[in-house]
């Protein structure tokens, strides 16, 4: 049975609550009493009651909405794996405070991850959407200015090469096709074990790549045949493995280990055309030359990861999702919106203006991005939507009359304060944990971006409130 918030604190909860309240961060006590809203811990609610038809009636008391949402932006505030988030908050009197679990048991690991899944991406986003609403309310931010940037947030996967691609292919359907034996026995076909064979073709392929001489090459294309034979015979298996299993070679009487069969089928005839993916992009890269593979696959686990390049010296390559961050006043993220495809920066001025509309209900007066978001066309759709300074350069212009436009007072002035997005989005990276998604999938994209972004958002919140609480102490000269 699910609760929105948590019954009456105990006498000793109370006690322990006043003994730590001065140990609380700045932000923490007007962060609580943002989390503390009615539509916010509704929204949770509803989430977590569709897991079951009777979550709201029936079952043992289950772990109440403002806790489960309080644990799980602290793992992101504090940028923390699950793990870390229990044995935080069962040690610390002031995060058992902040999150509301006072003198109760510390939810397991696991079962934090479950609410994860349950929330979902939009139930993240309207929770985000309500949070700058309430800094809205609480006049934090107004929207008079905006500005846009992208990154790009890495998926969790190893460096790219096909050799390693490949020994992941190979490694998965083995580990597979061993469980499949070991629950149906002797039947049907035999698995015959390559990973031994497969790893020292990859360390052969390795030191041939690291090879100057003028063998290397030959070396190299040597050693990929030998792989990719291995690994299409393995391929193979599969597909046999698969197939025995549909038609009933390979089962078993009891329904667990038939169910876990089953299971096993439908993981081989993934990653099975996945591997398959990886060996035509290796055969025509490594053997026909070609290096300019469409729809490159860069993990057997991630499939939609994305090559980005956006001229980074320290980074040229990166491997992941674009991800657009757009602020007002005060550092507040008022949207974030996770990409399929890597768009042009240029065709995302507008939405973004569009999007600070629909959040704020006002359209700003002050638009900033950098060079990228540039295009003739935004600046004029921006002045018509009622936006009256467009701070984008243009820096392939070769007109006067924009150069003086670009050397005013506002024009720089409004360049100085977008730079600050850009250190918005280090912050993300750094205290957040937004430099690489550890869920899963592009719904963990979407997860794990979200809530990184709202944890952001509360600390700023806090802060902005935290200062205009304390009095102002004139200076006597």
């Amino acid at each position: 049975m699910i609760e929105a918030r948590r019954a009456q604190l105990s006498f000793a909860e109370g006690l322990i609550a006043e003994e730590v309240t001065d140990l609380w961060e700045d932000w923490m006590r007007p962060a609580d009493q943002v989390l503390d809203d009615d539509q916010l811990l509704t929204t949770v609610y509803e989430a977590l009651a569709k897991r079951r038809p009777n979550s709201r009636t029936r079952g043992r008391l289950g772990t109440p909405a403002e806790v489960v949402l309080r644990l799980l932006l602290l793992k992101h505030i504090r940028n923390w794996s699950y793990e870390v988030v229990e044995r935080e908050v069962r040690a610390n009197l002031v995060y058992r405070s902040f999150t509301r679990v006072g003198g109760g048991k510390v939810p397991d690991d696991t079962v934090m991850n479950k609410w994860a899944l349950a929330l979902g991406s939009d139930v993240i986003e309207n929770i985000h959407k309500r949070v700058v609403a309430i800094a809205q309310e609480k006049k934090v931010v107004e929207g008079r200015k905006m500005r846009v940037d992208t990154t790009v947030v890495e998926t969790n996967i190893h460096y790219p090469t096909d050799s390693s691609l490949l020994g992941d292919g190979v490694r998965v359907l083995t580990r597979a096709m061993k469980r499949i034996g070991a629950i149906a026995g002797d039947a049907g076909a035999k698995l015959q074990d390559r990973s031994r064979s497969v790893k020292y073709r990859i360390l052969e392929i390795g030191r041939a790549a690291r090879s100057k001489g003028g063998t290397g090459k030959e070396k190299l294309q040597q050693g990929y045949r030998k792989l990719l034979a291995a690994t299409s015979r393995v391929v193979g298996q599969a597909k046999r493995f698969s197939r025995e299993i549909e038609a009933g070679v390979k089962t078993s009487c009891d329904v667990f280990k038939q169910a876990a069969l089953e299971g096993l089928r439908k993981e081989l005839d993934t990653m099975t055309p996945r591997v398959k993916q990886v060996i035509e992009q290796a055969r025509t890269r490594v053997l026909g030359g070609d290096t300019h593979v469409p729809e490159k696959l860069l993990s057997i686990f991630e499939p939609s990861t994305e090559i980005i390049r956006k001229g980074k010296a320290s980074k040229p390559t990166e491997f992941g999702k674009m991800v657009k961050i757009q602020e007002a006043e005060n550092q507040i993220i008022t949207a974030y919106e996770v990409y399929e495809k890597r768009p042009s920066d240029s065709a995302l001025l507008i939405p973004a203006i569009e999007a600070h509309e629909e959040r704020l209900g006002r359209v700003p007066r002050l638009v900033a991005g950098d060079a990228g978001f540039y295009s003739a066309s935004n600046e004029k759709a921006a002045h018509e939507k009622g936006v009256k300074r467009v701070s984008v350069p243009n820096r392939s212009t070769k007109s006067a009359e924009r150069k003086r436009e670009q050397k005013k007072s506002w024009f720089r002035k409004g360049q100085k304060w977008r730079t600050g997005c850009e250190g918005r989005i280090s912050v993300l990276k750094r205290r957040h944990g937004l430099n690489r998604c550890r869920d899963k999938g592009d719904r963990g994209m979407q997860r794990w971006v979200g809530f990184a972004v709202i944890a952001d958002n509360l600390i700023n919140i806090g802060r902005v409130l935290t200062r205009k609480s304390k009095p102002i102490i004139p200076t006597v000269v």
